[in-house]
């Protein structure tokens, strides 16, 4: 699947009626598509750029309910989102992981260690689990002996999960189209179509691949705007009004070696007390975010992480980390994404409400607003917006599979058991042809990291890569997670996709040219954008 060839393939069979056309790659918009194919529809999805592209790869990788929510009085964002993480846990397992988090208490975040407690308490009481705890300042060092020791007043200690949400994103697109439905990168919407009464039914779509920019009608009973950020882009086309208000959230990437934790900490900014995670990831660790507004002349831009970004979580790294002897000359890659929030007046971004909202407007269905936890509620909530487009009950509803079943056993002797729950994870039921494709030479880990290479040529062959930068940045991720965003490996990563691919010396050099100035503006340490 997705396999060389591919895109000609869907793109000859766009101009067929559809039940519903999906715009919008990420995981709003694959967590629809899996979800229509299970309810019997057929179904499409464009995404402009690559899968995940927007903010679906730029996340902090959490499944969380958003214990910092509780803060805001977001109770029904909360209740919804740790419900969901629950359920992923239970349907994704090694994809979707358990992640402990500790979080000390200081002076300076100006609420008591009661207070935690309790907000602990609720958290862990709306998952119908107990994993929550008060630890003492000695207990807090002994689990972080990085944190600072001044003032620390002792802590709590909770649960939460993390995720590869690229990969998240995959492999939900990959399900769905196993399962009969269609989806296209660089496929850009360029004009809605409408019907003589003005109901949206469909798009011109244009392929962003094609030098020549060939283009298609698609047309579809209900089309569903899933567009995230740039959700109010496509509104205008039908008179919405804008409702959106885009923030950025920034990260940081340092080595495992130098900045080592092996749970993930909460902590509130000293200067300014907003929450913020160090969390140990895929062989690295991540400190963010920021929480800003996104300039709208910069829309068409893709987000980086400012030098005042920068400067703002280095300062939390000092303060909050003293004894980590790392710094501004150890980051690895830093990288930002956008946030699609609805606009509630609040006076700060963090303040505003992540809920999310379903719109009907001339036939364009839209969901936006909402985080990637709660991707499935998300999911239903759509749908039963458009039911009275499809052939469907007035209230779709039901616990359908969103995952296939992984094989509990795979045949790889060579592969400790840890390796292979990470590629079950990744891969899903699609493990035992990677075990059996893949050359057993190169199922070996790329150093610091529990990635294989045998993984870089398996996306290459087989998961829909368009560009050197959706490989690097997306499938395997390597542009964030080892130095000079995988560039230093090029002998060995040519090896393996340039016979993937098909690619000629002159388009292999064109790609490693855009790749290479792609990495320095947006994700290396100082970026320029």
């Amino acid at each position: 699947m997705w396999s060389r060839g591919w895109r000609d393939a869907v793109w000859s069979a766009l101009d067929r009626p559809w039940d519903v056309l999906i715009i919008g790659g990420g995981v709003t918009g694959a967590g629809l598509l899996r979800l229509c194919t299970l309810f019997g529809l057929q179904a499409v999805l464009i995404e402009a750029r690559d899968f995940s592209f927007g903010t679906s790869s730029r996340s902090s990788k959490l499944v969380h309910g958003g214990f910092r929510y509780l803060r805001n009085r977001q109770y029904n964002v909360t209740y919804e989102s740790v419900r969901e993480r629950e359920w992923l846990l239970r349907a994704a397992p090694n994809l979707v992981t358990p992640l402990p988090f500790v979080l000390p208490v200081y002076p300076h975040y100006r609420a008591s260690l009661r207070q935690f407690q309790i907000g602990v308490l609720i958290y862990d009481g709306m998952a119908l689990r107990w994993q929550h705890g008060t630890l003492s300042p000695q207990a807090v060092l002994t689990r972080c002996p990085w944190l600072n020791p001044e003032g620390l007043l002792g802590g709590v200690y909770y649960g939460d999960a993390r995720v590869d949400d690229a990969r998240l994103v995959l492999r939900l697109l990959r399900e769905a189209v196993q399962a009969g439905a269609m989806a296209l990168s660089y496929a850009r919407a360029v004009e809605l179509l409408r019907m003589a009464n003005g109901q949206v039914c469909g798009a011109v779509v244009r392929d962003e691949a094609d030098p020549q920019g060939r283009t298609v009608e698609v047309r579809a009973r209900v089309v569903i705007n899933a567009t995230g950020p740039w959700t109010d882009s496509l509104r205008r086309e039908v008179g919405g009004t804008p409702r959106l208000r885009r923030t950025r959230g920034s990260h940081l990437v340092f080595p495992r070696a130098r900045f080592p934790l092996s749970e993930a900490v909460t902590l509130l900014h000293p200067h300014d007390r907003r929450a913020m995670f160090a969390i140990p990831w895929e062989g690295v660790t991540l400190l963010g975010t920021t929480d800003l507004d996104h300039p709208p002349e910069w829309e068409d831009r893709e987000p980086f992480a400012t030098a005042e970004e920068i400067d703002y979580l280095l300062e939390a790294l000092r303060i909050i980390f003293p004894r980590v002897e790392a710094g501004a000359q150890d980051i690895l890659a830093t990288f930002a994404g956008l946030r699609p929030i609805i606009r509630s007046g609040a006076e700060h971004p963090s303040k505003e409400s992540r809920a999310h909202s379903v719109w009907d407007e001339h036939g364009l269905i839209t969901i936006t607003g909402g985080k990637l936890t709660t991707f499935r509620r998300m999911a239903y909530d759509t749908l039963r917006a458009a039911a009275g487009y499809l052939s469907l009950p007035a209230k779709p509803h039901g616990a359908k599979a969103f995952f296939s079943p992984v094989p509990l056993e795979a045949p790889a002797p060579d592969l400790d058991f840890e390796t292979l729950a990470y590629l079950a994870g990744r891969l899903g039921p699609e493990i035992l042809r990677f075990l059996d494709e893949m050359p057993a030479d190169e199922l070996h880990p790329i150093p610091t990291l529990p990635n294989l290479w045998a993984e870089v040529r398996w996306a290459a062959r087989h998961e829909g890569v368009v560009h050197l930068d959706d490989l690097l940045l997306r499938r395997v991720r390597l542009g964030l997670l080892l130095p000079n965003g995988g560039l230093d490996h090029l002998d060995v990563l040519r090896s393996l996709i340039q016979p993937e691919l098909g690619w000629e010396d002159a388009r292999w050099e064109a790609e490693v040219h855009a790749y290479r100035g792609i990495w320095r503006r947006f994700y290396s340490p100082s970026p320029t954008g």
